[in-house]
């Protein structure tokens, strides 16, 4: 008796076991089967830049239109490659691509942020805070920092600013991106053939010369205290060369 009972258990769970695994092969099967109705793209312009365009993260899903994904089967969809597909482009940082309930197509996108804009006679390029090269666009022109350089040729050495030598001029990008009052008063930068680093100012018309990227907070911090308790005194107009290169002292004339 007791024996019955156990084969009579095992067979029920064993039939359970079955119909769950029917239903749920049968739910995998018509959600495969569901037709693409929509696709649905999200950009992320946190920081305000508009380098990518709906039309064109389409475009780049579908192949320009080759490839259309609406009344398309899930099944028949490679998510991962359409992943690849938006990744590719230069200004996407990162891209997820994944189906709803529907069936439909739903994609986020983070762009890449632009820090500076490197100016050469042979083209310009934006730099990234990864210190990587991004193309202008045609759609939009990110108010960054303009660099020009004697000593650094972006078009020739886009590695410039991850190596040992160049990443300390990214550090000083970073660092006058992420401050206000520096992001709005520098209209230039400019690196010598010595590897020194000046500036032109937005307001008041100077000269910064800076000298090497290091100790960054020292020296912005004369210069801020420069700016708010001396030039509000003398004049705004009164120098049209500051140099903040050396420890301890400022170098107005």
């Amino acid at each position: 008796m007791l024996w019955n009972r156990k084969v009579k258990a095992l067979l029920f769970a064993v039939l359970c076991l079955s119909g769950f695994l029917f239903l749920a092969g049968f739910s995998k099967s018509r959600q495969q089967d569901k037709i693409c109705k929509k696709v649905n793209i999200k950009i992320d312009n946190e920081y305000n830049n508009y380098f990518l365009s709906e039309t064109e993260v389409l475009a780049l899903l579908t192949r320009n239109g080759d490839q259309p994904l609406e009344g398309t089967k899930k099944g028949e969809i490679d998510l991962k490659r359409l992943e690849l597909r938006i990744k590719s482009h230069k200004f996407v940082r990162e891209a997820e691509v994944y189906h709803d309930l529907d069936g439909n197509i739903n994609v986020l996108i983070k762009q890449n942020r632009p820090i500076a804009r490197l100016l050469s006679s042979e083209r310009d390029v934006y730099l990234d805070e990864e210190g990587n090269v991004l193309p202008l666009s045609s759609l939009y022109t990110a108010h960054v920092i303009p660099v020009t350089s004697s000593a650094v040729k972006p078009t020739l050495a886009p590695s410039f600013f991850q190596d040992s030598v160049g990443r300390p001029y990214l550090e000083l990008l970073r660092f006058i991106e992420q401050d206000p009052f520096w992001d709005a008063q520098l209209a230039h930068m400019d690196i010598d053939a010595k590897g020194k680093v000046s500036f032109l100012t937005q307001v008041g018309d100077q000269r910064i010369e800076f000298g090497k990227p290091h100790h960054l907070e020292e020296k912005f911090r004369k210069l801020f205290i420069f700016y708010k308790e001396v030039l509000p005194v003398v004049g705004w107009e009164k120098y049209s060369r500051l140099n903040v290169e050396y420890k301890d002292q400022i170098i107005c004339e």
